[in-house]
C-alpha cells in the first residue's frame, strides 16, 4: 500500500513568467510580470511558435529544471530515469529528474536541480535512506518526518562536463553550464544538468524508488509505493546508452518492460533551440540514437531450453532407478 510521505498547499509555490533571447551563439532569460502560483503557471503552458530556432525572442511560462543523473552502481555506470504521469498533458512517460524552478531561484536553478534529485531519487538500505551532499553542501532530507535517514554514508553528487554554448540570466552566466532548449508546445525554458551519483561501497543491499507530488484535492501529495518503484536505471557503455531498462531493488537488477513505451521531450530531436515534441516512442528515440532493441529469446529458443531442461531430469531419474 502506498505511503504518504509529505502533502503541500500548491499555491504556497511561486514562479515567474520569462522573457527569452536566444542567438546562435548563447540563450538568456530574465523574468518579467508577477509572481504566479502552481495553476495559474499551467495556464500559461500553451503552445507557441517561433520563426528561427536559432534567433528568436519570445515570452515563456516558465523555468524548468532537469538533471541527466549518471549513477555509478558496481563499477558501472547507468542513467536514471523516472515514471512520470504527466496530468496536464494526458500522458504516462520516462523522464529525467526535473521539476519547476521556484521564483526566488531562478538565477541559481542549479539549486533547484539538487534538491529535485534529493526529493525524486530514493536510495534505500537495511539502516536506513542514504542522506546526500552536493561538492561540500548537504543535499536536504524532504521526508525527515515519515524516513529515517542516515547521515554516517551519504550518496555524493558532483558535477559533469556542461553545454558548449552558455545559458545567462540576465547578465550573470549560469555555473555549471547546463544544456538549455525550449519546450514549443508548453512555452517552457528546460534546463539540463550533469551530474554524477557515487554511492558509498559500504551501504548494501541498495534499493531505488522514485517518489513525485500529484495534485489531488488541491494538495500536492507525494507517495512511496514500493510495488512501483518508478525508478529506472539504462546502462552505459562508453558513456553512451544501451537499449535496456532495469530496476534495483536488494542489490538485484531486474529487467524492465519497454513496451509501449514513451520517453518525454528531453529525449526528442532539437533543432537549434527548440524543442517541437511533446514526447518520443523508445523505438523510435533507439532509430535516433542508431541503436535495436535488446532481443528475446524466439519461441524456437524457448522451447529448446525447455526441452535441455526435460532430457536432465529424465536422465536424473534413470540414474536414480
Amino acid at each position: 500500500m502506498p505511503r504518504t510521505l509529505i502533502r503541500k498547499n500548491p499555491n504556497n509555490f511561486k514562479t515567474l513568467p520569462l522573457f527569452v533571447e536566444a542567438t546562435p551563439e548563447s540563450l538568456s532569460y530574465q523574468s518579467i510580470g508577477m509572481p504566479l502560483n502552481f495553476s495559474q503557471t499551467l495556464q500559461r503552458r500553451r503552445k507557441i511558435e517561433v520563426e528561427n530556432p536559432e534567433r528568436f525572442s519570445t515570452e515563456l511560462a516558465n523555468l524548468g529544471v532537469s538533471v541527466r543523473l549518471t549513477l555509478n552502481w558496481q563499477n558501472r555506470d547507468y542513467w536514471v530515469l523516472v515514471r512520470q504521469r504527466r496530468r496536464d498533458r494526458g500522458d504516462v512517460v520516462l523522464k529525467l529528474i526535473s521539476g519547476y524552478v521556484p521564483a526566488h531561484e531562478l538565477n541559481l536553478p542549479l539549486h533547484t536541480a539538487i534538491q529535485e534529485v534529493a526529493e525524486e531519487c530514493l536510495i534505500e538500505t537495511p539502516q536506513g535512506w542514504l542522506s546526500g551532499r552536493f561538492n561540500d553542501t548537504w543535499l536536504p532530507a524532504p521526508y525527515a518526518a515519515a524516513l529515517r535517514y542516515r547521515e554516517a554514508l551519504p550518496f555524493r553528487l558532483s558535477p559533469l562536463s556542461g553545454a558548449a554554448r552558455p545559458v545567462r540570466c540576465g547578465s550573470l552566466t549560469l555555473i555549471e553550464r547546463p544544456h538549455a532548449y525550449v519546450h514549443l508546445p508548453t512555452a517552457s525554458l528546460q534546463l539540463i544538468y550533469d551530474m554524477r551519483l557515487e554511492l558509498p561501497k559500504e551501504a548494501r543491499p541498495l534499493s531505488l524508488f522514485h517518489v513525485d507530488e500529484s495534485l489531488e484535492n488541491d494538495e500536492l501529495v507525494a507517495r512511496l509505493n514500493r510495488s512501483k518503484p518508478d525508478l529506472y536505471l539504462m546502462p552505459l557503455e562508453n558513456g553512451s546508452p544501451l537499449p535496456e531498462l532495469y530496476t534495483l531493488k536488494q542489490d538485484k537488477l531486474t529487467p524492465a518492460s519497454t513496451r509501449g513505451l514513451y520517453l518525454a521531450e528531453s529525449f526528442a530531436a532539437q533543432e537549434g533551440w527548440v524543442v517541437h515534441e511533446e514526447r518520443i516512442r523508445w523505438k523510435d528515440w533507439l532509430a535516433q540514437q542508431g541503436m535495436t532493441p535488446k532481443k528475446k529469446p524466439g519461441i524456437k529458443r524457448r522451447l529448446t531450453v525447455g526441452a535441455k531442461q526435460l532430457l536432465r531430469l529424465a536422465r536424473k531419474k534413470l540414474h536414480k532407478s
